[in-house]
């Protein structure tokens, strides 16, 4: 097992490796080739390891080498592989696989394919890095590596100034969450001198319930989480990140990156259960970030930009899925997240493409009948995320609202308004796009056409998941008792008194009371979806420009104007802070510089004058020293 687990380490390392020093010598068709079989084979080793794994089993630790002691901690470079980390393992190389197989048409035309395919698969080693690693060093490397290459792919196509301003905002905005993250892993290693996750667990039990130190520690851990996975307020990179490839939206900004936050926090599960104010924190977070992330969606134009207020507000669902303690039902959003919200993406890719490279839903319009695979598939991600009967997000979102009414009944209200707001603007999204009258030009017309098989096979894969991803975890109330399948094999990762807390808030929901609930989400659904419908369609409502929108319109299209007050409280103050201190190094320090040069300079060029090679003044200077000397040592006397 050990040399399979480090083959799935390994291999997309290789194929990093192979294209970054080799691939431009290589064929487009050979790199891509290489760059998609080695997180093929990984998902396949992976896949294997997962159907032979123990439900039951204790984490399994492969050690690769001792890589430090500092302060009688001894930190070790190895593996943890458990019911958690498989269950990432799968998402991120199936997924990715996925991924790399539609990049490889998408991107078949662009003269940096080989160091695409490179930064792909780095991406992936550093993922793997951070959720098998066995402890929290581990994960930072992971952690940090992943923002590198985040930077990296935004910033693709560099020449492109904006594209560039877009990545170093994300990698700017991840240093901040990064920061606390680093500080929380220094207080845990300080406080439990361990940095392993089996040892911090066992030590957990010293920290008082509640207490600073614990609220220290899982604050600093979900400031980290907050910048990764996109929460109030460090989320506003994530839109501009759409900068990047499509393929790069659906693989780091939808089905794995963004969701390391989750990870972080589920992995970590044996503090937060001790901190219940921190907890409450994450569920307020995770509610402000959904609402206003889905009301900004509302009115965007740009079709990624819809879907990438859309992530954000479903890392909010997540979230707040963390903060009433439903680990499980976090995790299982995220999963049917990865489905179809990568779906969602590789499909406006495949429109984007069509289009010859437009992404404004005003120019789009009637083409369900020009690329049916892919607005087939599209509509599948639709329903998926809208909320459709039996589809993977309704499933996953219901379990999710379910939890939060086990907590609080105004809870499940916001998140019913929300997911309201999300089956409007994704449907508002589908129609503008492939019905009514094509709105683009005539050379954009004669461009249409469906994507390569290599583009629409990773659809269709990815469509037939968001229909039964669900199923992998259906309902308890269908089932037996609060225990889902997904819950019974997350369970060992889970401490006690997680799982009991929980249990002890969803025994007060009656069996009634949940189908009530799951009944009125699906008839907000399907009203919504008439409504939407009937002012799109029957009525051909058309999206305008930001600047002709009046009322709430205009401040869901400008995002409540939070980047200008961002750019007006820090970056303007930073760029202000750089020109007062421009200012000071040019009119103080260059002056005292030069002055200083300037002596230097004229005292050389009196001596220069005594200095001129002449003996005899040398002799004539030295007697008359010598005779001043004389004559006050004899005056002296």
């Amino acid at each position: 097992m050990e040399n399979l687990i480090f083959a799935i380490v390994l291999l997309p390392l290789a194929g990093f490796l192979i294209n970054g020093l080799f691939g431009k010598m290589l064929p487009k068709n050979v790199v891509g080739g290489i760059a998609t079989l080695v997180v093929f084979a990984a998902f396949c080793i992976a896949s294997y390891l997962f159907f032979n794994f123990d439900k039951t089993s204790q984490p399994v630790i492969v050690r690769a080498f001792e890589w430090f002691r500092v302060n009688g901690i001894q930190v070790n470079f190895s593996f943890q592989i458990d019911q958690l980390s498989l269950m990432m393992i799968m998402i991120i190389t199936g997924i990715g696989s996925l991924i790399h197989l539609y990049s490889i048409g998408y991107m078949s035309h662009d003269k940096g394919f080989h160091r695409f395919f490179a930064y792909l698969n780095l991406f992936v080693f550093m993922m793997l890095l951070l959720v098998m690693g066995s402890n929290y060093i581990i994960l930072f490397i992971g952690w940090e590596g992943v923002g590198l290459c985040s930077y990296l792919l935004i910033g693709f196509w560099f020449k492109n100034k904006e594209y560039g301003k877009a990545a170093r905002k994300a990698f700017i905005m991840n240093r901040i969450g990064d920061l606390g993250l680093l500080m929380g892993i220094f207080m845990i290693a300080f406080h439990t001198n361990a940095f392993d996750y089996l040892s911090v667990a066992q030590n957990a039990s010293k920290f008082e319930l509640d207490g600073s130190v614990i609220i220290f520690i899982c604050a600093a851990l979900f400031i980290g989480a907050t910048g990764k996975s996109a929460q109030v307020p460090l989320y506003t990179w994530l839109p501009d990140a759409m900068a990047g490839p499509t393929p790069v939206s659906a693989l780091i900004h939808a089905a794995t990156m963004v969701t390391a936050g989750v990870y972080l926090v589920v992995r970590s599960n044996f503090l937060y259960v001790l901190a219940p104010t921190v907890m409450d924190g994450i569920l307020f977070i995770g509610l402000l970030t959904a609402a206003v992330a889905a009301f900004y969606a509302m009115r965007q134009n740009d079709i990624k930009k819809v879907l990438a207020y859309s992530t954000i507000s479903q890392l909010g669902f997540m979230v707040v899925a963390l903060g009433v303690g439903a680990y499980t039902a976090a995790m299982f959003h995220l999963m049917t997240h990865a489905f179809f919200k990568a779906l969602l993406f590789l499909g406006s890719g495949s429109v984007i493409h069509a289009m010859g490279g437009e992404q404004d839903m005003r120019f789009m319009g009637g083409l369900k009948d020009k690329i049916k695979i892919t607005h087939i598939t599209f509509l599948i991600g639709t329903f998926a995320i809208a909320g459709m009967p039996l589809f993977s997000g309704m499933i996953s979102k219901d379990e999710i609202m379910v939890a939060a009414w086990a907590k609080n009944p105004v809870f499940w209200v916001i998140l019913f308004l929300i997911a309201a707001m999300t089956a409007a603007y994704m449907f508002r999204l589908y129609y503008l796009t492939f019905h009514g009258q094509f709105r683009g030009t005539e050379e954009q017309k004669h461009h249409l056409h469906e994507s390569p098989l290599n583009m629409t096979v990773p659809l269709m894969v990815l469509a037939v998941l968001s229909v039964v991803g669900g199923f992998i975890n259906l309902p308890h109330i269908i089932g037996h008792g609060h225990y889902s399948k997904l819950q019974e094999w997350l369970s060992p990762v889970l401490v006690e008194n997680a799982k009991s807390q929980l249990e002890a808030n969803l025994k007060g929901v009656s069996v009634s009371t949940e189908y009530i609930l799951i009944a009125a989400t699906v008839a907000m659904f399907f009203a919504v979806w008439f409504i939407i419908r009937n002012i799109y369609v029957n009525k051909g409502k058309l999206p305008v420009a930001e600047e002709e929108y009046t009322g709430w319109e205009r401040l869901s299209a400008k995002k409540l104007y939070v980047d200008e007050l961002y750019n007006a409280l820090f970056v303007r103050t930073v760029e202000g802070l750089g020109r007062g201190g421009k200012m000071f190094d040019n009119n103080v320090l260059n002056k005292v510089v030069d002055f200083v040069g300037d002596g230097a300079e004229e005292s050389g060029k009196s001596m220069k004058k005594l200095q001129n090679g002449n003996v005899e003044n040398y002799v004539l200077v030295m007697s008359l020293a010598i005779g001043i000397i004389l004559i006050v040592n004899f005056l002296l006397q």
